[in-house]
């Protein structure tokens, strides 16, 4: 039991629970849940799982609450499971440290390629030289970008934000993320973001008509891909 991966979910739908719990633990994880965010808290700090699957719509807190307390002493992936589909909402729980959001209804599949990816950006790629995502390399140390071997010349603008997607791979970044750490800037300038983002693709997508590295989270911001999970 101890060599199994832990997840903790939190949801005060029973149904749902035991669902993602019978899928889960039939995928080899362990599965802890709870129904209240004063529960999720306490199991988060005593479990300490790998992963968190979190329904904004508790009856004690609402799940944005229990992020916030969460993200005061840990970084564990957390994936936000919500009927609430407004893009106002999405952003507030990505801001606030949320590493994706899944809309409910959702499958089983989806869930499971979404924890995937979560689970695969938790390697320590800030502390590495070298990030790679399958043609595309990032030599953090020679600040030099590179596609099947070719350098590729990037504005000192384009670089960091470029890094700072792949520091963050898998994780959704909303558009006031990437302002405040690329630019320095406090604002929701979408166009501004936009522009810089489709020059990148321009430079290191296969195709940037269809791109499989910097993926469009509609309304919301951007996430950098692995390339082979780019389309789960």
């Amino acid at each position: 039991m101890e060599n199994k991966r832990k997840v903790l979910i939190v949801d005060d739908e029973v149904q749902i629970r035991r669902l993602i719990k019978v899928s889960l633990e039939g995928h080899g994880w362990q599965v802890f849940d709870a129904p209240t965010g004063k529960d999720a808290v306490e199991c988060v700090l005593m479990q300490r799982p790998e992963l968190i699957l979190l329904d904004l719509g508790l009856p004690d807190m609402d799940g944005k609450q229990v992020l916030q307390r969460i993200r005061e002493w840990t970084q564990t992936p957390v994936i936000i499971l919500s009927a609430r589909d407004q893009e106002e909402e999405k952003i507030a729980a990505l801001d606030l440290g949320a590493n994706d959001y899944l809309t409910k209804p959702f499958g089983v599949g989806e869930l499971m390629a979404r924890m995937r990816v979560c689970l695969r950006a938790m390697q320590p790629y800030v502390d590495q030289a070298v990030l790679q995502f399958g043609r595309l390399k990032l030599d953090l140390g020679r600040h030099i970008v590179s596609f099947d071997g070719a350098e590729v010349r990037l504005t000192p603008i384009q670089y960091k934000l470029l890094t700072f997607l792949a520091k963050n791979a898998g994780k959704v970044l909303t558009h006031r993320q990437l302002l405040k750490e690329v630019w320095g800037v406090e604002s929701n300038e979408i166009q501004y973001v936009r522009g810089y983002i489709g020059q990148l693709r321009q430079k290191i997508e296969p195709d940037p008509s269809q791109p499989i590295y910097i993926i469009t989270e509609s309304g919301i911001g951007y996430r950098m891909m692995f390339g082979e999970e780019s389309k789960m």
